[in-house]
């Protein structure tokens, strides 16, 4: 047989990569027809994390005001005393407090409860076949709940100090897409890290309270060089006060950095989501080992 022949056997580079590209198309399809098709899943997961976390506790629900009135009030202490100085804001700062704690706990229990997903479902992982990432996104409704919790204690406060919000509140669920994404591709990631590694939770914990007192959410940005760096580099600080911002200002004060913190959320989620879902039938096996 000759050269040419063999050579024409072979399939040209360029159809070699209209065939990869195919089937890049076909996987992410089935990712997306997949988590789609399990939304009643979803929500029944939800409902049985939701009953399970508040069902021997006394105060249920109402634990997501009282967490965010002692912080706030906490720091209204800290700088009436003198040992903080917040600095001149736009509202009085209880209002300007919770609203940004609001927008914080998006990130902070979402991540908390992604990241414990696998681990809460045991052996359900195991023995049976589903979309997986349906755990991570049903435990990010639990925060939902617990923002719209939350904004209800923001609206109180605006009312009180008699705030009014700018028009471009309405643009809020646009606002907070980022948050909401950065959170899940985050929690695509620490969900399988920590079926494998128990201590995760615990680190997650700690550093969420750590980057909650180094973000601009109780505070002003500050003045000082050093903070003002790393707040330039914290995508965080962006994703939270943005929407604060179109509340208070009726504009986004840093609208570079919330642009393109926006744009590592889109890609922090995509990358998490799909390394999640070639990764859940060996995390399946490991866990059901166990």
């Amino acid at each position: 047989m000759s050269e040419s022949s063999c050579k024409g056997d072979l399939p040209a580079e360029g159809e070699v990569a209209d065939v990869q590209r195919s089937d890049d198309i076909k996987r992410w399809s089935t990712m997306v027809r997949e988590l789609f098709t399990a939304h009643e899943l979803v929500w029944r997961l939800f409902v049985r994390d939701f009953a399970a976390r508040y069902r021997q506790t006394l105060l249920g629900v109402l634990w997501a005001i009282i967490m965010p009135l002692v912080v706030v009030g906490t720091f209204i202490f800290l700088n009436s005393s003198g040992v903080l100085n917040i600095g001149e804001i736009e509202i009085p700062y209880p209002a300007y407090a919770l609203l940004g704690l609001t927008f914080w706990q998006i990130f902070a229990g979402g991540i908390v409860n992604c990241s414990n997903s696998i681990v809460k479902a045991g052996t359900m992982v195991a023995k049976i076949k589903f979309p997986r990432e349906a755990l991570v996104v049903s435990s990010l409704g639990q925060t939902f709940v617990e923002t719209m919790v939350r904004a209800a204690l923001v609206v109180l406060a605006f009312a009180y100090y008699q705030v009014v919000p700018a028009w471009t509140t309405v643009l809020l669920p646009l606002a907070v897409l980022p948050v909401i994404l950065f959170t899940l591709g985050l929690g695509f990631f620490l969900s399988l890290v920590n079926a494998v590694m128990r201590d995760v939770a615990n680190v997650v914990n700690l550093l969420t309270t750590f980057l909650l007192f180094l973000t601009p959410v109780l505070y002003p940005e500050p003045e000082t060089e050093v903070f003002r760096v790393f707040t330039r580099f914290n995508p965080l600080a962006p994703l939270v006060n943005g929407p604060r911002d179109l509340v208070i200002r009726g504009e986004i004060s840093d609208p570079w950095g919330f642009t393109w913190a926006s744009i590592l959320a889109v890609v922090l989620f995509v990358v998490g989501w799909r390394f999640f879902y070639l990764a859940q039938m060996r995390m399946a096996e490991r866990m059901g080992g166990r």
